[in-house]
């Protein structure tokens, strides 16, 4: 009767040490509520907005740089109606035209899915154009926009 009660013991310990069903549930439920609770927070810091703002200085970045070869090959700059568009097509007026490449595979947009705005000759920026991108609300000439300014 001893070596029973051992076994029982044992498949009894064995049987606990396992978690259940419902202690997963609640802990995913738990861990599901700090996140929420985290994102939320890191939203409120700006570091989400920051990011979006960072994002938005390298796109710039990577615009100015293909403007800049657009230049070098075209012998100037696309007028504002070409807009950015003029990056994705060989210039007509190139004086290099054996230099000429694409410089970006694609127009990007910024984190608000907006296009980003250029301007020929430049009313804001040192650099013979403008690049910004409207901002979060959507409107042109307010104090969310960024640019190379």
């Amino acid at each position: 009767m001893h070596i029973h009660t051992a076994h029982h013991h044992r498949r009894f310990k064995h049987q606990r040490s396992a978690f259940t069903l419902i202690e997963i549930i609640l802990v995913l439920a738990l861990l599901a509520i700090l996140m929420g609770a985290a994102i939320t927070t890191l939203n409120r810091g700006g570091l989400i907005e920051g990011a979006q703002e960072d994002r938005v200085k390298g796109d710039i970045q990577t615009i100015s740089t293909a403007l800049d070869a657009y230049s070098y090959s075209a012998g100037r700059y696309p007028n504002s109606e070409q807009g950015i568009g003029a990056l994705m097509e060989k210039p007509t007026t190139a004086p290099i035209p054996d230099r000429w490449h694409r410089t970006l595979n694609e127009i990007p947009t910024d984190p608000w899915k907006q296009p980003y705005n250029y301007r020929f000759p430049a009313t804001k920026s040192k650099n013979p154009y403008d690049i910004y991108s409207i901002g979060k609300d959507g409107q042109a000439d307010t104090e969310d926009d960024i640019g190379n300014w």
